[in-house]
């Protein structure tokens, strides 16, 4: 039996949760000196951020563990299912040198 798919807000209200996430991280590094033009690419992009959410949401709700590698891409591959929009963000996530290291 397929597990559900835990059930989070709309697309749009993750994106704009995640876009503040993402300005606090900025805010916090220009705080303590750090040059933007060398951090900035290393952070990830909303729809990432987005995703992690998704992710650790799906892990908290189904025994709060990754199993393997291909259980957590099972798990990626559910969120772009359920969130087509996230699709290509979850397929470059999904590349072995991602750099958000999932």
């Amino acid at each position: 039996m397929e597990l559900p798919f835990p059930r989070r807000a709309s697309l749009e209200v993750l994106r704009a949760e995640a876009a503040d996430e993402r300005s606090v991280l900025v805010h916090e590094r220009l705080r303590f000196g750090e040059d933007p033009w060398e951090f900035m690419s290393d952070l990830p992009t909303t729809d990432e951020l987005v995703v992690l959410l998704l992710r650790s949401d799906w892990i908290e709700a189904h025994g709060g563990s990754i199993r393997d590698r291909d259980w957590n891409n099972g798990v990626l591959r559910r969120i772009a299912l359920e969130y087509p929009p996230l699709s290509s963000t979850v397929w470059q996530m999904m590349r072995p040198h991602s750099r958000t290291g999932i």
